[in-house]
């Protein structure tokens, strides 16, 4: 009996096992099943119309830039600007001490009225023969003399406050309330620099130049047709404004070999300011029927330049490539791949050279995730969850 009740509960028990599988559930995989094969995102190769561009440094520079400069010599009473502001053409910068100014006006205003009612008498005496033409030329000097002081008089006297000769930021002041400016030299008192739009100067090698006018010769390569240009910042981000080619140097600088250009960009926030360096992505020539594939999928090594492509079978192969310069941030591709072929843009440490992977199409909006094997950065102690309040 005994032996009849233990076969019946392990009937029971392997009845509700079988019930416990999911329908069309297959068996488990053991220990030593091979994992499935990883993921890599992929580009397919397709040709198309692309702008062969070159990435120069240039700096940054204000399109115009004037020096404040006293024009008298005197005391400055007053600074009449907010250092770092925005102001307008004409705009009062500085007063300096005017009375001395205010005075010679006086006086050459005197001058000049006796100088008048002296050659008004003298004109009709003139006429009637009263008196010589010597003394009537004499008297109308004097009064064309004294016209000439009371205009360098009222001259002075405006120029006791300078003012702002162009429309743009002001920088600091260099002289303070105090100050004696403008005796023997024009004292430098502020800088005004005109930042929306601004101006970048970079150069190009005349040898690229030449290079690029043959191949167009060739009919390799057709000439750009825009002139606008790109800004790439410190950090490495683009700017997002455009840029227009303003200005190319018909001399080749024999230091450098190499010819001066200028762009301008709009600066309406001014992000941008003097002085800063900065990369021009400049455009070179038009290229039809382009291979161009990500920047970060080509491989370089002592034997050449690489890329790995997935076959029909998801296997991955190395496949040595050429470039031929750059399309903004992507490669174009000379000779070693045609259209078809699957190229791996993210998943590269994933993939070894005969191995199996399953390739998914690459997203370019996507940001790369961070390299395989970062750490993320700690906590610091000021990082506190929001609700760990006591």
């Amino acid at each position: 009996m005994n032996r009849y009740l233990a076969f019946v509960m392990l009937a029971l028990l392997a009845a509700c096992g079988e019930g416990d599988k999911k329908p069309g559930a297959g068996p488990a995989a053991g220990p030593g099943a091979a994992p499935p094969p990883p993921e890599v995102e992929v580009l397919i190769v397709a040709t198309g119309a692309a702008t062969l561009t070159q990435d120069l440094p240039g700096r940054l520079m204000a399109i115009r830039s004037a020096q404040v400069r006293a024009r008298v010599e005197g005391v400055v009473e007053k600074r009449l600007f907010a250092e770092g502001s925005d102001i307008a053409a004409g705009t009062p910068l500085f007063r300096i001490d005017a009375r001395t100014y205010q005075a010679n006006l006086s006086a050459a205003e005197a001058d000049l009225a006796s100088a008048a009612a002296s050659f008004s008498r003298l004109k009709p005496l003139l006429e009637i023969k009263a008196v010589s033409q010597q003394e009537y030329d004499q008297a109308s000097a004097r009064h064309k003399q004294a016209e000439a002081a009371l205009a360098r008089a009222r001259l002075d006297l405006e120029n006791a406050v300078p003012p702002a000769p162009i429309s743009g930021r002001i920088g600091r002041a260099l002289v303070t309330e105090g100050a004696l400016v403008g005796k023997g030299e024009a004292t430098h008192l502020a800088t005004i620099e005109q930042l929306d739009p601004i101006r970048v100067e970079f150069s190009q090698s005349y040898s690229d130049m030449l290079r690029l006018q043959q191949a167009v010769k060739a009919g390799k390569q057709k000439a750009a047709k825009a002139a606008q240009v790109r800004l790439l910042l410190e950090d490495g981000t683009l700017y997002p404004e455009p840029g227009t080619l303003r200005f190319a140097d018909l001399a080749v600088d024999p230091g450098t070999g190499s010819v001066l250009l200028r762009a301008e960009f709009p600066n309406p926030r001014r992000e941008l300011l003097p002085g800063t360096f900065a990369r021009v992505r400049f455009p070179q020539a038009e290229v039809e029927a382009a291979i161009r594939i990500p920047q970060r999928s080509v491989t370089v090594s002592p034997l050449g330049q690489a890329v790995m492509v997935v076959d029909a079978e998801g296997k991955v192969n190395s496949r040595t490539v050429k470039t031929g310069g750059m399309a903004d941030q992507d490669f174009l591709i000379e000779s070693g791949l045609k259209p078809g072929d699957q190229v791996i843009v993210n998943g590269l440490q994933k993939a070894r050279p005969g191995a199996m992977v399953k390739p998914v199409p690459w997203d370019p909006a996507k940001k790369p995730g961070p390299p395989p094997g970062a750490v993320p950065p700690a906590p610091t102690a000021e990082a506190k969850p929001a609700d760990a309040k006591k």
